[in-house]
């Protein structure tokens, strides 16, 4: 339960200050980037981010006129009187529910460890955010929290935040999900980012599944990423080479080294055991680069869920940009094949598949944000730096620009370095098949011509060895006969 919240004082006020000067509509919605901490029973509020338009050029959220009150026109005795009185009467806010959630989907998956979607902000003024009725507004913070994915959170609360122009103050209000109801909790400012501590880890993975017939891709690769999960949860962790404890300590400020444990393999589940139904093998393998941040008066062990939360979040994302750029190119092409250079990863059937099928998952990238912290962003294998900057400034609304030099590829190496490209989900991979030999349904192979030559080869030599040991023996005797004509 939170109890209370506090924001970064100078990322906040800066923002309060950048949005009264800049001459900004008379309403505005946007998201709370920050934590629930379920160590101190605090909310940590470490940025605002304003909705963008829509497609179509439309705010997220607008006003609108009050409607006309029956009983005050009648009061005022007369049409004109009425519409004085309803004149009078603030407007109302009204949202465009799905896009603010789109956003936090999207802002959501390029967030780290520690750091997550977490309620909404309003900008408007006194009278219209108390001419709002509060379960437009607990709508808007129900859907926007349905969009964004939370892993392994009891939390049932998020938070609303309103800045008033007119007059100018802050107020805070913590939503029930449940119930929909809100309920008003001190609000503070301190300082939050300078006090970061950062935990980082690379996280390594080899899980290979059985595909059925029947299974799609997403249902496929989503039971892999639940193998990988269930992993991670039971992984224990060395903090720059110690064993984590309840009772552990760490007095230094800098980035600190996770390294996870995970625990032998000692029995498979009953499904990877049956060869029933069975099209082939899945084998989902590569490095996930996780970081995370713990904030001030919190303990270690939240650090260390967060990271974990971050492995099994990414995996997730990746999956999801998979699917939503296969689903943009369906609607922004034909279906001619010829016209496509390669068969979507979303399209393939794998029991129809004659031969190993491998693709690449998109790679992690960091990208520099507020006192030296990083959001992150994904490129596909035909993607560069500047395509996630683009999408950053768009979602995030970088306020500069970043160069080149200070964004940080660690998937990169760590992929080239173990694989030949970084994800490789396979229904028989080709080494394997190489090291099994031909299938039925494939005609001579490589590895058959190699071993008819090896055994024409050995043909050969025994040939060879068998024609000098004959010409030895009719030497010897030729030489033994000759001797003892002499004799």
């Amino acid at each position: 339960m939170v109890k209370a919240v506090v924001a970064d004082e100078a990322r906040i006020k800066a923002f309060e200050e950048d949005v009264a000067s800049s001459g900004a509509p008379r309403s505005q919605v946007g998201l709370v980037v920050g934590k629930l901490s379920a160590s101190s029973d605090r909310a940590l509020v470490y940025s605002l981010l304003p909705t963008p338009p829509t497609d179509a050029g439309e705010p997220a959220c607008s006003l609108r006129a009050a409607a006309p009150s029956v009983s005050k026109a009648k009061s005022k005795g007369g049409g004109k009187g009425g519409a004085a009185a309803s004149s009078d009467a603030p407007p109302t806010l009204q949202f465009d529910v799905d896009w603010v959630a789109e956003h936090a989907r999207q802002v959501s998956r390029m967030l780290l460890g520690g750091m997550g979607v977490i309620g909404i902000y309003i900008w408007a003024s006194e009278g219209s955010f108390k001419a709002t009725s509060p379960v437009v507004l607990s709508q808007v913070i129900r859907v926007v929290s349905q969009a964004v994915p939370w892993y392994g959170s009891d939390f049932d609360e998020r938070l609303l935040l309103h800045l008033s122009y007119s007059p100018r103050r802050w107020a805070c209000r913590i939503c029930e999900m449940a119930s929909g109801s809100l309920r008003p909790c001190d609000f503070k400012f301190s300082k939050l980012l300078t006090s970061l501590q950062t935990f980082r880890c690379t996280y390594n993975f080899d899980t290979r599944l059985t595909v059925t017939q029947v299974e799609p891709f997403k249902k496929i690769i989503s039971k892999a990423i639940s193998h990988v999960t269930k992993e991670v949860q039971n992984a224990k962790a060395l903090i720059d080479g110690v064993l984590f404890s309840d009772d552990i300590t760490i007095t230094s400020e800098s980035s600190h080294k996770v390294d996870f444990l995970v625990p032998f393999k000692t029995n498979l589940p009953a499904g990877e055991c049956s060869s029933e139904g069975v099209a082939g093998l899945l084998v989902f393998a590569g490095s996930v680069s996780a970081l995370a941040y713990l904030g001030p008066k919190e303990s270690i062990t939240e650090a260390i869920s967060d990271l974990k939360v971050d492995i099994i979040a990414s995996l997730r994302s990746r999956l999801d940009i998979i699917l939503d750029d296969d689903e943009a190119d369906d609607d922004s092409t034909t279906n001619d094949v010829e016209n496509s250079p390669s068969q979507k990863a979303t399209q393939v059937i794998f029991h129809e598949l004659r031969e190993p099928y491998s693709f690449s998952f998109p790679r992690r990238i960091l990208i520099p944000y507020l006192a030296g912290s990083y959001i992150c962003d994904y490129l596909q294998q035909s993607e560069t730096t500047k395509d996630a900057m683009e999408r950053c400034k768009e979602v995030i609304s970088l306020e500069t620009d970043v160069d080149d030099s200070s964004i940080l590829e660690p998937e990169a190496a760590v992929g080239s370095a173990t694989l030949e490209s970084f994800w490789d989900l396979v229904p028989g991979a080709p080494s394997s098949r190489a090291r099994a030999g031909p299938s039925l349904g494939d005609g001579p192979s490589e590895q058959a011509n190699g071993a008819r030559k090896t055994q024409q080869g050995s043909s050969f030599s025994i040939l060879a060895a068998l024609f000098v040991l004959l010409v030895a023996l009719l030497a010897g005797f030729m030489f033994a006969f000759s001797a003892n004509l002499k004799t």
